[in-house]
């Protein structure tokens, strides 16, 4: 890995610490912060002073979502002139599968890799933000984090899909019909994430239990990790994967993907996602018993 534009990447004893560093745009993710995250993963899974992973983001969220501002075609950073048209582009049906299974899988080597791997989540948590979250090992949230998958209104669904293993058909149905977002607390109460916390305590928390994964034998972590995931595979796990990533580039064929970048050319990111949001409202979904314990933190 070679000076990364879009990450840190540090050690700290026997956990490396991979942190998505543009907070000024709420960490969302480019086909090259994509790139990078994959290469930052290989290091880590390389390194045999490594033993666990934490993959955060700097700021105030782990990840809002996908950069639309960027594109997310090979070349489009703009750091090298070239032609769209020597390019598979996303018109064709074929092509858009091509560039999201590509995507897709790399984000998978999240699951694939050998080493475990933690997700500290902070604010939001949205979108391809929760692709590469739930590919992680163990989610630890904030209790306050907000965690969800609003595109799924206008741009597709989830390339990557956890949600069914995570917290079953109903609850992964409901979310994804609606782009609703659970609070940490709540996604913790339903097993999208393995456990929350205070704001404040967050950091502290997450570094105790990679600091304590990490007095393991990096080969037996390997294998407990493999044989759990094996059983995931065996639940078809992989073949989901697959259809998902299809799935997704299907969805873009209906007409509000179209008509959302439409209107993102003609007046903006910003003011396509306030009119799609517009009609739902408050999008936070709070469990019952939170709303019946007015002294439940949110």
């Amino acid at each position: 890995m070679n000076a990364p534009d879009t990450l840190l990447f540090e050690v700290r004893g026997r956990v490396a610490y991979i942190t998505f560093n543009r907070p000024e745009k709420r960490n969302a993710q480019s086909a090259r912060c994509l790139r990078e995250l994959n290469d930052a993963l290989r290091e880590a899974d390389d390194l045999r002073s490594v033993h666990c992973v934490v993959l955060q983001g700097a700021g105030k969220d782990f990840c809002s979502g996908a950069d639309i501002s960027e594109g997310i075609e090979p070349g489009a950073d703009g750091r090298r002139p070239y032609d769209p048209a020597d390019y598979r582009g996303r018109t064709a049906f074929e092509d858009d599968v091509w560039h999201t299974r590509y995507g897709s899988n790399l984000r998978l080597d999240i699951f694939r890799m050998h080493k475990p791997v933690i997700a500290k989540v902070q604010g939001n948590c949205l979108a391809v933000g929760t692709d590469i979250a739930f590919n992680c090992d163990m989610v630890i949230a904030a209790d306050d984090a907000r965690i969800g998958f609003p595109a799924a209104r206008s741009l597709g669904s989830p390339a990557n899909h956890m949600w069914l293993y995570l917290m079953g058909p109903q609850w992964a149905k409901r979310l994804l019909l609606t782009g609703d977002v659970l609070r940490g607390r709540d996604a913790a109460a339903l097993g999208l994430v393995m456990e929350s916390y205070p704001p404040a305590e967050l950091d502290a928390a997450v570094a105790v239990l990679a600091d304590r994964i990490a007095l393991g034998d990096p080969a037996l972590l390997a294998a407990h990790k493999r044989v759990v995931n094996m059983g995931l595979e065996l639940m078809g796990w992989e073949t989901l994967q697959r259809f998902a990533a299809e799935n997704d580039a299907r969805a873009h064929l209906a007409e509000a993907p179209r008509a959302f970048f439409d209107l993102v050319k003609a007046e903006g990111v910003k003011t396509a996602l306030q009119r799609r949001d517009a009609p739902y409202g408050h999008d936070e979904v709070q469990l019952r018993a939170a709303r019946d314990n007015p002294e439940t933190p949110q």
